[in-house]
């Protein structure tokens, strides 16, 4: 044993690292440092379990960073665990808008500013590693959790996982999740997702590669089963494609709590750490290292990837540690409100008179009728892991109120048509929120959890240790737990549909009819289809779940201060029959490459809205795309932007390939894929040369020899949105071989 101080060791390590010393060799240096117990902590988390879950279910979820492989004796500072994604979830933090509100707004260099800003919080808070970068890709528009990612499309995912990482990592580790398949929420802890090398490659996993290459720190595996074999001990997807096929050399962790279902398959299968408690491992791995059933080399290719990914990290963050003020500072309030501004999409916007309906004229405004349950609701997502518990929200009908002080505004909350209709009816114009909340949809955390048998298995026994008994009489007493402000159990799940409450639709309506200048603003994660009312409303705004400062975003873009410039994330059908099935209590699915847009396009259905969609309070047009010479699966593409209409405002260039010769039916290949896009502000007037990064991956194809083009040549268009009929196509094709 070396004689090395325990003070300094992990100090040492670092400046060494710092001075140039091989990251792998200062791991190994400190893992000969550490006695066989200390290895296996390294393992788990640190906290005992059955005090870890009472603490949970009393005082609120990840109050505090959870820690996990601290080793005091030799100053390792373990991996101190903050959730996310919407901000960090520690104390009373800034609540961004949810990552599918920020994926709307098709801009990179805004997310990393969000993740620098979540990442600042994170550490100023005690926290260095952050399990916030979701990318799961939402193959129905049901699943729960889609407000934790960013789209339906493996581009914009893989991109907008990269740029948060980018972010975060400046000040704390980053952590993709969940890793693979998870877009299930009710049957997440015993679906068994099947799918093929085709759809893995091409669809489901094309986006985790993204991250990865980006550096992310860490790698949380799903609840789910994947071929067969759950995935936080699913040996191919760890160590066959994760670190064989993508050279990932961070650390790899299971979800919580029930993210593995054996410690030794696991640990041989490349699982690292089990989150977050002392767990299954703690309980039965010292055996199965007797027993043969796992090794010290098993132990200690884990221990060695979370000694480097320790260092690697400290070695490299920013130096200046951030002041506790930066938490919920004016100048995160304000990027929030920036995001969530930007993020809202306008799917209609009607000439009521003789001008659109959107934007409001403050000088025309007398009076303005706010309307909904929603309306005066603080309302950021769901309660489940992701809930951040800021210290104020702004509500529409704050914000209103706020941006119209000479207005006199009525709110109608109720879920009465008739008094809503008469609100309206004597208002210059009227503003209904409507959509979703915490109970409709988002992760579920449902006390029935705790009677299933296959999961209970995977407790540790109570016996007489206090803190089970006291978990399990606060589990009895329902009352007693801190439910939506703790984060304790959440109602949520998968929606149930795809609509509004039947009683919005009677109150959409009855405004309208009372009066004509009515904008609905949908509060909401997934698509949300409108065939029932939309045509009766001249303005539709999907508004999502916006943040602790929502509201003022929401009335700087109902009144011009800002451009409607969000554009949805996702394909938004016509009708639910248009779309893969889904049934949120099964048991077995198998999922294939075809969902969303794609989907639409094989089975030539008109959406309602496509990918891309949105409108905006100025014009532009698109002209001479060119393209660059690829490097590698990467090539750049040039195209004039202008806008022609009366104001400044945003565009969001989308760059489409089209591989020729491609049959979507017979080819089981999409006849459209996005390669790339870049948004852009410009004055009223103003043309810009844009230039659009983009990749060629996504018109390739898997075979038993990797991948290969689908098609020898492409063609690609520059366009506003999906199928867009004005997209400037470039006069030379995109050859892939």
């Amino acid at each position: 044993m070396s004689t090395t101080s325990p003070a300094t060791a992990f100090s040492t390590a670092l400046a060494a690292v710092r001075d140039g010393r091989s990251v792998d060799e200062a791991a190994g240096e400190l893992l000969d440092l550490l006695t066989p117990q200390e290895r296996l902590w390294l393992l788990d988390g640190d906290m005992p379990f059955w005090r870890g879950m009472a603490d949970t279910m009393t005082n609120g979820y990840n109050r505090a960073p959870i820690p996990m492989g601290r080793i005091d004796r030799l100053g390792i500072p373990g991996l101190l665990f903050a959730d996310g994604p919407r901000g960090a979830v520690l104390g009373n933090s800034t609540a961004f808008p949810v990552s599918m509100a920020r994926g709307a707004t098709w801009d990179v260099r805004l997310e990393e500013r969000v993740g620098t800003a979540i990442g600042l919080e994170v550490r100023a808070q005690g926290g260095n590693f952050f399990g916030g970068v979701c990318v799961n890709l939402p193959r129905h528009p049901a699943w729960g959790r889609a407000q934790e990612t960013y789209g339906e499309d493996p581009l914009l995912l893989g991109e907008f996982g990269a740029a948060l990482t980018r972010g975060v990592q400046r000040n704390a580790m980053a952590v993709v999740k969940h890793y693979a398949l998870n877009s299930m929420e009710n049957a997440r802890f015993k679906v068994d997702v099947t799918a093929d090398d085709a759809a893995l490659h091409e669809v489901y996993l094309a986006h985790f590669r993204r991250v990865v290459e980006e550096g992310v720190s860490g790698v949380m595996t799903s609840y789910n089963s994947v071929n067969g074999e759950w995935a936080g001990q699913n040996e191919h997807l760890l160590e066959g494609v994760l670190r064989g096929m993508w050279g990932f050399a961070g650390v790899t962790v299971s979800d919580f709590i029930f993210g593995l279902r054996d410690a030794a398959a696991s640990l041989r299968a490349g699982l690292d750490v089990e989150e977050p408690f002392r767990q299954q491992r703690a309980q039965y791995l010292p055996a199965d290292l007797e027993e043969g059933r796992a090794s010290w080399e098993d132990v200690d290719r884990a221990a060695r990837r979370v000694l480097r990914t320790q260092l690697l990290h400290y070695a490299t963050r920013a130096e200046a540690e951030p002041p506790v003020e930066v938490v919920f500072g004016a100048g995160h309030r304000a990027l929030a409100r920036e995001v969530a501004a930007r993020s809202m999409v306008l799917l209609k916007n009607d000439v009521v008179g003789q001008a659109p309906m959107l934007p409001l004229r403050r000088d025309s405004l007398g009076s303005l009728a706010v309307i909904g349950r929603l309306a005066d609701m603080a309302n950021t997502g769901d309660h489940g892991s992701s809930d951040v518990r800021a210290p104020e929200v702004v509500t529409p009908l704050r914000g209103l109120i706020e941006a119209l002080p000479r207005t006199r505004i009525v709110h109608a909350a109720g879920d009465d048509p008739v008094a809503a209709a008469a609100a309206a009816a004597d208002a210059d114009a009227a503003v209904l929120v409507v959509g979703y909340t915490a109970e409709d949809e988002g992760e579920y955390v449902g006390s029935d959890m705790f009677s299933d048998p296959a999961l209970l298995a995977l407790f540790p026994p109570v016996g007489d240790d206090p803190d089970g008994q006291r978990f399990a009489s606060t589990l009895a007493d329902p009352d007693a737990l801190q439910v939506n402000a703790a984060g304790g159990l959440s109602a949520g799940g998968d929606r149930a549909g795809l609509r509004l409450r039947p009683v919005d639709a009677e109150i959409i309506r009855a405004v309208a009819a009372a009066n004509p200048r009515t904008v609905v603003a949908i509060v909401t994660a997934g698509a949300v289809i409108t065939e029932e009312w939309r045509d009766a409303v001249p303005a539709v705004l999907v508004a999502w779940y916006s943040g602790s400062e929502g509201g003022r975003a929401l009335a700087d873009v109902l009144l011009g201060d800002v451009d409607a410039a969000g554009r949805l994330p996702y394909s938004i059908p016509a009708s639910e029959e248009h779309l893969p099935a889904f049934d949120r209590d099964a048991t077995a699915i198998t999922y294939d490459k075809w969902y969303g847009q794609r989907l639409l396009d094989r089975d030539g259905h008109a959406p309602a809205f496509p990918l891309g969609f949105g409108l905006s309070y100025t014009s532009f047009a698109l002209a001479d795309l060119t393209l660059g010479t690829p490097d590698g699966d990467a090539f750049q593409a040039s195209v004039t932007v202008t806008n022609t209409g009366p104001r400044a405002g945003r565009h969001v260039v989308q760059l489409y390939g089209r591989p020729e010769g491609v049959d979507p039916v017979a080819d089981d290949f999409p006849a459209r894929v996005l390669l790339g896009f870049a948004a852009v502000g410009l004055a009223a007037g103003e043309s810009a040369r844009v230039t659009v990064p983009a990749s060629t991956r996504p018109l390739l194809r898997w075979t038993d020899a990797g991948f290969v083009p689908a098609s020898p040549t492409a063609v690609v268009e520059a366009a506003a949105y999906a199928g867009d009929p004005d997209a400037v196509v470039a006069p030379a094709e995109l050859k892939l071989t």
